[in-house]
């Protein structure tokens, strides 16, 4: 059946533009899947999906103007039931047949056949393709419907009754198949081929679409409107770049930026602003982020990647003369600045220090006091952690640090940009004559903040960070402020990957137990419930998934980390020995027996002590694999003390041929209670011996 290429476009009011790019997404893929799913489009055709902020549009390639029929066999009942005994149709078969549109006349064309263990009757029909229009208008109310709308409103048609809900109002819908109008209806909208372009730029205001191929040119030259957000989107970096490189300097990268732009205008003019040079004296964080997030401007960088004092503005039309878009852009952005320079000047007029006494006044959270109090919790665990790590010296600082870490909160920069916090906190400490250690400390502290995030640039930022998270998992875990399902509102997740972060990264040679001891001791008793194991259990949790992504096999990680290992930092070095293990000849048969040894001990149900009476070794075997462990053993703890744990289990290979032995030659559970005990030691003794650096049984398929 030949086919033609379909364009559907919905033009609407100005759409959300940080949903734009998913909802234009989203429509396209509906709209087709839903066309598969009638049979108006093969499974490998074409989708391009258009958006700008005043249009949701689809073009389709190859879709049939009607389905292909289908051939549908249908049980109507078992013969038995069908027929009388003289083979004539019985009233059931009469009423079933009329129900589905036939009569007594297709009788003799029924066929029969067994289904189960008893005969059936069933009718052969056609069911006749859906049309185009049948289709479209189910998968267009389909694909509307599925929309990832942010938010919905009512609004009210034309006739002044009706009302439709939607995420914007809607004023015309465009349905082409080629040339033709496909007849569908949506949001009280029939299809047709006129559409809108550009508000102010638009060659003709209401212009009509002749063809689904020509949609994306005509738009373009008659609509002033580059329809695609992925044409719009490489057009605006395109001309970014082209500004930027002019001044020679660099527009800010910030990915989520552009697409906001993006969704913003329908045929962007980029044009370069500038703002008076006295604004950089305040911090450049604050200037970018008032651009960026107020004016949706573009900061622009020099070769050290420092701010200068012009931006780059993508402007919605293009005037022969620019000036007055650029001097109203650059009225527009001087109060933000200068309330920007307000707020940084009266910030500095009273220090960190002065502040700590205003955040007992602000609640943390209502089972865990306030800020103040949380500070101090901070400051006893970094201080803590400073002492194990570096002595008095470093806790002093650590300390210091922990208690002005959350001062800026209190800043009025800080609570016009709260994502600046800490990074005002460090340009105050400056201010305010601290070390650079503790400045730094104090902005490191929130670090790191997201996946792939630069960790802490010193020790005493480390201290701080670690203090920081630890206070939030154990306060959080210690009411029952859990995280469940997707749902996570503390970043109780991505703090125990910090954690998990620091202490790899950074090879903090502190066990898990002991941090985790420490940030529950700096609350008041009574405060917190019980919740030592369940964190350390969550926290072991979140490593295994990041390892798991690493690539380590789900195997190998269960086999290290199932030993529960004190230090994090080491867990690197066990799994690569363990995957070095495991490409041994002998691994796959020592795993194999060490799972058999284990399971072999917890049948016993009580703990068996790893203690061999040599004088009740009776059996060649169990004497021979008595003298291996006395050989091998010592090397492989004297390899896992030195760190080296790689050699340490290689060293077990050399007991493949004993321990095969031993199974193939020696009943354990013996007669003999005395003999059974000590066969059950040696058990024990080798299961000790060959799971200091990981289970391996967990390795045994």
């Amino acid at each position: 059946m030949a086919t033609k290429n379909l364009l559907v476009e919905l033009f609407v009011e100005e759409l959300p533009p940080k949903a734009l790019k998913k909802l234009g997404e989203s429509f396209a893929a509906a709209l087709a899947a839903s066309l598969k799913t009638h049979g108006l489009l093969d499974a490998g055709a074409g989708v391009t999906p258009y958006a700008s902020p005043r249009r949701l549009a689809a073009y389709v390639m190859a879709v049939s103007a009607k389905a292909a029929d289908k051939a549908v066999q249908q049980k109507l009942m078992p013969v038995s039931v069908a027929l009388d005994a003289a083979g004539k149709a019985t009233p059931a078969l009469l009423k079933k047949l009329a129900a589905l549109g036939a009569d007594a006349s297709v009788v003799p064309q029924l066929k029969r056949t067994m289904d189960g263990k008893a005969e059936a009757l069933f009718l052969d029909t056609v069911v006749p393709g859906a049309t185009l229009a049948e289709g479209l208008q189910a998968a267009l109310e389909a694909a509307l419907a599925g929309l990832p709308i942010p938010k919905v409103m009512s609004y009210q048609l034309a006739d002044g009754w009706s009302s439709v809900n939607f995420v914007r109002p809607a004023h015309k819908l465009v349905a082409l198949h080629g040339a033709e109008v496909v007849p569908v209806s949506v949001l009280g909208l029939a299809a047709g081929r006129e559409t809108q372009g550009h508000r102010f730029e638009a060659a003709n205001p209401i212009f009509s679409i002749r063809d689904a191929d020509t949609y994306a040119q005509q738009m373009e030259t008659e609509g002033a409107v580059i329809a695609g957000f992925a044409e719009r989107r490489t057009e605006i970096e395109k001309q970014l770049n082209a500004a930027a490189a002019k001044e020679n300097l660099q527009p800010i990268e910030d990915e989520a930026l552009l697409d906001e732009v993006t969704a913003l205008v329908e045929r962007p003019n980029v044009l370069t602003c500038q703002f008076e040079q006295e604004f950089l004296d305040v911090p450049q964080e604050c200037l970018i982020l008032t651009m960026k997030a107020n004016q949706k401007y573009f900061p622009l960088l020099d070769a050290a990647g420092r701010l200068t004092n012009k931006f780059l503005v993508v402007s919605n039309i293009r005037p022969d003369d620019p000036s007055a878009v650029i001097g109203g852009n650059e009225r527009v952005v001087r109060p933000r600045l200068a309330d920007a320079k307000f707020f940084f000047d009266q910030d500095r007029k009273k220090s960190l220090a002065d502040r700590i006494p205003g955040l007992a006044k602000v609640v943390y959270h209502n089972k865990l006091d306030t800020q103040g109090a949380r500070a101090q919790r901070v400051a006893a665990i970094a201080s803590a952690i400073g002492m194990a790590l570096g002595g008095e010296v470093l806790a002093q600082q650590a300390d210091q640090a922990a208690l002005l870490s959350k001062a800026d909160l209190l800043t009025d920069m800080v609570g016009e940009f709260p994502e600046l916090q800490g990074v005002m906190g460090r340009y105050y400490a400056l201010h305010d004559g601290l070390p650079t250690e503790i400045a730094d400390a104090i902005e490191d502290h929130y670090k790191p903040r997201f996946a792939g995030d630069e960790l802490p640039r010193n020790q005493v930022g480390i201290c701080v960070a670690l203090a920081d998270k630890l206070e939030t998992l154990a306060g959080m875990f210690g009411i029952g402020q859990l995280p469940t399902g997707d749902k996570d509102p503390f970043a109780l997740r991505r703090h125990a990957l910090g954690v998990i972060r620091m202490l790899v990264e950074k090879g903090i040679s502190l066990g898990l137990d002991r941090l985790v001891n420490a940030a529950f001791e700096a609350f008041p008793k009574g405060m917190l419930g019980d919740a030592h194991a369940d964190l350390e259990t969550f926290v072991f949790e979140r490593f295994a998934g990041l390892l798991r992504e690493e690539d380590y096999t789900a195997q190998e990680v269960d086999a290290v980390l199932c030993l529960r290992p004190v230090r994090l930092d080491l867990v690197p070095k066990q799994l690569a020995a363990v995957r070095a293990f495991a490409a041994l000849p002998e691994a796959a048969s020592l795993a194999a027996a060490n799972k058999r040894v284990g399971n072999i001990l917890k049948k016993v149900g009580v703990p068996v002590t790893a203690k061999v009476d040599a004088a009740l070794l009776r059996e060649a075997a169990e004497v021979a694999l008595h003298a291996a462990l006395a050989e091998v053993r010592p090397q492989a703890d004297a390899a896992f003390e030195r760190g080296d744990y790689a050699a340490s289990l290689q060293s077990l290979a050399a007991l493949r041929g004993p321990v095969d032995a031993f199974f193939d030659g020696v009943m354990v559970n013996a007669e003999d209670a005395a003999l059974r005990t000590n066969r059950l030691g040696l058990l024990a003794t080798l299961h000790a011996a060959m799971n200091r650096v990981a289970d391996l049984s967990r390795l045994s398929a």
